[in-house]
């Protein structure tokens, strides 16, 4: 049974975390620091500690889920300036770890395989087919290594994936369905790391078999159980570990996704929802059909211009300059 006061009160702390805390300052600070480390390392062409880069592409990412928080949760306007730019970065993380790939083989990767997939989608729905194409290649050739970290638990993350597959028509390790259950048995043939993956997939296993049905009242009575799911979750922020964490908690994306789909393939779609959850600053953005590709982050720039211009089989260097613009 969902508590509309507790729901309220979780709402209220996850906004003032960036209305009142210092968070967004920190990685604003941090994101300056990055300039001067960046400079160092590009100025004197230092490909021995070039990995710093990979890692500081993951602080410029923080850099702009800020802004985003900022513009949204503290501004309470509906710009997506910020989100647009977290997203490139994401993309960088993983078309260039694969420069390392030889000469760190043991190294981790910085970038999780929820921020992966929210990519695609949010590129699916930002309407960047070139770059959403590139990044769903990635994903096709390195599902179920170590590469992806797809040992992942969120169940949304890999209903958001399926749904993508079946309203796409792709497959991935031949399948568009249980798509984790493949996984699973592809981490184990290769001794990787597969206890985090769900057993089964709970209310989105009932939207994925029905998310295409044209009947509104249907879809709108699925819609309500992914939101009493989502709001239970993040009722408990800080403590569950789906839809817990301060970064996602209250963005119901694989909700605005599900819409977006539906929309997409002239299906109805219900029009007015009375929670909490979709009716935060996060869950009224709206995106234009395509949105406009944002202005490059400058220090992504230079890092992407490093590369390029020191691995001249980096894997971007064959399309040239026309990405994200």
């Amino acid at each position: 049974m969902l508590n509309p006061k507790k729901i309220s009160m979780s709402y209220k702390k996850y906004r003032n975390n960036f209305v009142n805390g210092t968070i967004i300052e920190k990685r604003k600070s941090q994101y300056e620091e990055c300039k001067s480390e960046i400079s160092i390392i590009i100025e004197s062409n230092n490909v021995e500690r070039d990995h710093v880069l990979l890692i500081d592409l993951g602080t410029i990412y923080d850099y702009h889920l800020m802004i985003w928080k900022e513009e949204v949760l503290v501004q309470n306007t509906n710009r997506i300036e910020g989100l647009k730019m977290m997203y490139p970065d994401v993309f960088y993380q993983c078309v260039s770890q694969e420069l390392y790939s030889i000469r760190y083989p043991k190294a981790t990767v910085d970038y999780t395989f929820m921020e992966i997939i929210a990519a695609l989608i949010h590129f699916t729905m930002f309407g960047w087919q070139r770059e959403e194409e590139i990044l769903f290649e990635f994903i096709a050739e390195h599902i179920g290594d170590r590469f992806l970290s797809s040992n992942d638990w969120n169940k949304h993350t890999w209903f958001l994936l399926e749904l993508y597959l079946q309203y796409k028509n792709k497959t991935l390790l031949g399948a568009s369905r249980n798509v984790y259950t493949f996984v699973k048995k592809e981490l184990e043939s290769k001794d990787l790391r597969n206890d985090l993956l769900p057993d089964d997939l709970g209310i989105y296993d009932k939207v994925l078999k029905c998310w295409s049905t044209p009947i509104e009242e249907k879809i709108t009575a699925l819609i309500g159980q992914m939101i009493n799911y989502h709001s239970e979750l993040a009722s408990e922020l800080g403590k569950s570990i789906e839809f817990g964490d301060y970064r996602y908690g209250f963005y119901p994306y694989e909700i605005l996704f599900l819409i977006h789909v539906r929309k997409k393939s002239g299906l109805p779609v219900p029009q007015h929802f009375e929670d909490i959850l979709m009716n935060t600053p996060e869950a009224k953005m709206v995106f234009k059909d395509p949105e406009p590709y944002p202005e490059k982050d400058p220090l992504l720039v230079q890092i992407d211009s490093f590369y390029r211009k020191n691995y001249p089989d980096y894997f971007l260097n064959q399309y040239g300059e026309e990405l994200f613009q």
